[in-house]
């Protein structure tokens, strides 16, 4: 892979590269930045994966040393990949990036909705106690209402409907 030296496309500065965690520094990481706890979870924590399903005979003890090599490449992977994004994000004009913002600003404003009055016919819902006497307690004259009990026993609960439901 040509381009230019590691020091001009770091994001970490050479002073703080000692601090950085022994697994970033041996993969030579530059654009992912694991902390102490993801390194730790990228190596031992696959280690112990490995050993875990080698001694409950689901892999061969080989996978002790596959496993975690394998997820040190993915992670070298990620980097080479965000490399690549870095540097074409790089290349794209000034002028380019103003005009994605601008195209990407959240418009911010009122905008007007119509409310549609949904409606069921032969049904009345009130929000408060309707006084007795013009509630309407049986929907055929001689039977009690099923839905709401026999005649004046639950006169003081809910809404009441005026006409029978077609439904029920």
């Amino acid at each position: 892979m040509s381009g230019s030296p590691r020091g001009s496309w770091a994001t970490i500065p050479a002073d703080e590269e000692r601090y950085r965690p022994l697994y970033a520094r041996v993969l030579g990481l530059r654009f992912v930045n694991p902390g102490g706890v993801l390194c730790f979870l990228f190596f031992e924590g696959a280690v112990a994966l490995a050993a875990l399903l080698a001694l409950a005979e689901l892999v061969t003890w080989w996978a002790v040393l596959i496993l975690p090599a394998t997820v040190a490449a993915m992670v070298k992977l990620n980097d080479m990949v965000a490399a690549v994004v870095v540097r074409s994000a790089a290349l794209v004009p000034e002028q380019e990036r103003d005009r994605f913002r601008r195209q990407m600003e959240p418009a911010v404003g009122r905008a007007r909705v119509d409310w549609v009055t949904h409606s069921v016919s032969g049904v009345v819902v009130a929000a408060s106690p309707v006084p007795h006497a013009t509630r309407v307690v049986r929907d055929r004259p001689g039977h009690p209402d099923p839905r709401h009990g026999a005649g004046d026993r639950d006169a003081g609960s809910g809404p009441r409907h005026t006409h029978s439901d077609p439904l029920g």
